[in-house]
């Protein structure tokens, strides 16, 4: 890599600049790399010794900004930055891809039962929310209650919209057996999108009573707000949207085109192994361009919130964590 992508090291800061899309696509392709998966026990110890040389000024001659960059990627992509505990594997955001594929391509088989229907978004909900719950902002108790909560009611959506969108295809008498079967491979969509929706509502509701905090220029907090709040809820829940578009709209459109090819038509037994290839791709794609579409630090002008914050600062813009 060029020195360039390599600035000097900033702890806890991104490497590349977040301001732009193009900076934030990078930072989030740092994030989910399945790399980081690989990552043996005594070099996960190494970056983390590494880190703290860095910070207690006593680093060995010769270390790069790289090295320090790439020590701190293994850090985050493994412990969790309040607990500092090793996050399970099926639940980082590097192993989003890798073990969320397999549901996916579930959710996408062709002649779904009401049982395959229901099991695939129960299964799909639950990674989800084991994702949420194990990437959780742990810097204050939340009740367990909460999480449930969302679980229940993400997995609630999905399963009622997809079960009721399948009865409503099947009872209709327009749809021949062709476009009845194209219609229901983009089923899953509506239902993940819903309960994804639905899933932040529920666990980040709290959020728009007590409000959310609120930073000044130099990073001092100056409040509390439920304005700023509505607005990173609003933020999340698009991202939230915008992420499985891709992962459940394009691979049917894909593969009800492959699949009138001469070469699945003689070879029958490579849809299946050519179906997971495209929805990988589709993931692969769809994550990071989702999660980059908003700043995680995002800004709001300071005259658009409470008067008391208002009152607090003489700076013109505010910023506010919105959350993943």
């Amino acid at each position: 890599m060029a020195a360039a992508d390599y600035p000097p090291f900033a702890p806890g800061r991104a490497r590349f600049d977040q301001s732009t899309f193009s900076g934030r696509f990078r930072h989030f392709l740092d994030i989910i790399d399945p790399r980081t998966l690989f990552v043996t026990e005594s070099r996960l110890k190494a970056a983390v010794q590494l880190l703290e040389d860095f910070k207690l000024g006593t680093l060995p001659l010769g270390i790069s900004n790289q090295q320090l960059w790439e020590a701190q990627k293994i850090k985050q992509a493994i412990l969790h930055p309040d607990t500092n505990e090793k996050i399970l594997m099926p639940f980082r955001m590097s192993g989003y891809i890798p073990f969320g594929t397999p549901v996916v391509i579930g959710l996408l088989l062709p002649q779904q039962t009401l049982a395959t229907t229901v099991f695939w978004q129960w299964l799909n909900q639950s990674h989800n929310a084991c994702v949420n719950y194990a990437n959780r902002n742990a810097t204050k108790p939340t009740p367990v209650s909460k999480f449930i909560l969302g679980y229940c009611g993400a997995v609630i959506s999905a399963v009622s919209i997809a079960v009721g969108l399948n009865v409503f295809i099947k009872k209709a008498n327009g749809f021949n057996p062709a476009t009845r079967l194209l219609i229901q491979r983009f089923v899953p969509f509506p239902a993940v999108a819903a309960a994804n929706v639905s899933n932040v509502v529920l666990m980040r509701h709290s959020e728009l009573e007590e409000g959310i905090s609120v930073l000044d220029e130099d990073g001092n907090t100056i409040g509390f707000s439920r304005i700023a709040a509505r607005h990173a809820l609003m933020e999340t829940a698009l991202t939230r949207i915008v992420l499985p578009i891709p992962i459940l709209v394009l691979p049917p459109v894909i593969m009800s085109y492959l699949e009138k090819t001469r070469m699945l038509r003689t070879r029958p037994r490579l849809t299946l192994p050519l179906h997971s290839l495209v929805c990988l791709a589709a993931f692969g794609f769809a994550l990071p361009v989702a999660i980059s579409l908003f700043p995680q630090m995002s800004e709001i002008e300071t005259s658009k919130l409470e008067p008391e914050i208002q009152s607090a600062t003489l700076g013109k813009r505010s910023f506010y964590n919105k959350g993943l």
